[in-house]
């Protein structure tokens, strides 16, 4: 079932379609959409939460249960991991689920789990915690996989010329949940325990699935011909989606790390340790709706954005630390406002990709259905994922070997790497084009030339 209003189904997001194809789907919002938004921002804001709310107790509470900071890396990895594996088998089959049953079910199982993990506390030390850990972790990353797969290719869908708009708008959930998750969470944990925080998130969570059973539409669509491994091996989607593996691995980098390093550094307590993470999570739920809008109304921009986004993202993790041969002191004002511009450049780069690959999509013959949604919708979960996965364990690694400080700007070679890239490609694909419209204007002078002279006898 295609959105009201809209009967020739999505098209090339942000003005990259064919001409007037922007003004033939009306801009109103419709009771529709409005359910697609509110269905969406209920999973970003509770999938977030529980994202963001290990991050200033768990590692502490794991280390007493005799989890070294490696493995407790690789608890926050594998979650990334196997939502890149269902990620990648959800895109592919989700018009064959049903897009509706498979988001519902998602955040059905991923209440459950949530809850499941505030009684971990009561699992004996040692390997039998850890491997608890594990289960539950993958049991959540699989169940998010399915609920955020299904919500960006209904997004797209609903709103298929202001995709970057509608997913920048929708940071603001989750930086909402981003902001909320580490504050109440740490409150709730010096307050009450280890439990009260996964179970109040998680009883949240379990609200949110009569609430989209309700209000979300149905949306339809018959199998596509295209397969991921086509989408991935177009060179521009394979770049891009490298920008996505660093990004992803900055922000997971943190989730170990960061906590760790302010107790240490500057001996806050618990509590405070959260705040701390808002100055990255308010940024980019600010900034985000702003790069979205702008990609979406001037779509050469997405360009620069993702290149130096990558590029001031790879100079805040320098300055992290900062990392010791700038002999710069580290102070907390510092590692706030590091955060702050990081959030903002992470935004500059992130928001543009999604419209990015579908546009390359589109331009490479994928039809344009909800099955090539899927597609880039899987393809940019399990990329995502994939960064997820390293940054965390990557993380925990460096900072038992070599600490934070030199962790971070190592970290921050990726996004360099990533940003340099993505300018190379920018630049051959500039010169390329170049090349073909003087190639063009020639033969036309040429034939013009041919059409003037006289005939000769």
């Amino acid at each position: 079932m295609d959105v009201a209003g809209d009967p020739e189904g999505p098209r090339p997001p942000g003005g990259d379609g064919p001409p007037g194809s922007a003004r033939e789907t009306p801009n109103r919002l419709s009771r529709e959409r409005l359910f697609v938004l509110i269905s969406a921002a209920s999973v970003n804001l509770g999938s977030m939460m529980y994202y963001s709310i290990l991050g200033p107790f768990f590692p502490r509470e794991a280390e007493k249960k005799e989890a070294s900071n490696t493995v407790i890396g690789m608890i926050f990895g594998c979650y990334a991991l196997f939502e890149f594996l269902a990620s990648l088998v959800f895109g592919k089959y989700l018009v064959h689920i049903g897009a509706k049953f498979m988001f519902v079910a998602g955040v059905f199982v991923s209440g459950g789990v949530t809850i499941l993990f505030g009684v971990l506390d009561q699992v004996p030390k040692g390997p039998i915690f850890i491997a608890m850990c594990f289960l539950v972790r993958i049991t959540d990353a699989i169940s998010f996989a399915a609920s955020i797969t299904a919500s960006f290719s209904i997004l797209a869908k609903a709103f298929p010329n202001n995709v970057a708009t509608v997913l920048g708008s929708l940071e603001i959930f989750s930086g909402l949940g981003l902001v909320l998750g580490p504050p109440v969470g740490g409150f709730l944990y010096q307050s009450f325990g280890y439990e009260v925080p996964f179970i109040f998130l998680g009883c949240i969570i379990l609200l949110m699935v009569p609430l989209n059973m309700c209000i979300l539409p149905n949306y339809e669509s018959g199998p596509g011909e295209h397969s991921f491994w086509k989408l991935i091996t177009l060179p521009k989607v394979t770049l891009i989606a490298f920008v996505i593996n660093s990004l992803s691995s900055c922000f997971g980098f943190l989730d170990p790390t960061l906590s760790l390093f302010v107790l240490e550094k500057f001996n806050l307590p618990p509590g405070y340790v959260g705040l701390v993470f808002l100055g990255l999570a308010l940024s980019y739920t600010i900034s985000s709706p702003l790069f979205g809008l702008l990609s979406d109304k001037m779509p050469h921009l997405r360009k620069w954005f993702l290149v130096f986004g990558n590029l001031i993202t790879a100079g805040c993790y320098m300055l992290l630390g900062p990392v010791p041969i700038l002999h710069i002191k580290s102070r907390l004002w510092l590692l706030v406002l590091i955060l702050v511009v990081n959030g903002i450049s992470a935004g500059m780069s992130i928001i543009p990709t999604f419209p990015e690959i579908l546009s390359c999509a589109y331009e490479n013959g994928f039809e344009e259905g909800l099955s090539t949604l899927a597609l880039v919708s899987g393809l940019f979960s399990a990329m995502w994922s994939v960064g997820a996965f390293i940054g965390p364990m990557l993380g925990g690694f460096l900072y038992e070997k070599i600490g934070f400080e030199w962790a971070a700007a190592i970290q921050g070679l990726w996004a360099l790497t990533s940003g340099l890239a993505m300018g190379l490609f920018y630049l051959l694909e500039y010169s390329r084009k170049r090349r073909r419209s003087k190639v063009q204007n020639t033969l036309g002078t040429e034939e013009e030339r041919t059409a003037l002279l006289p005939d000769e006898l």
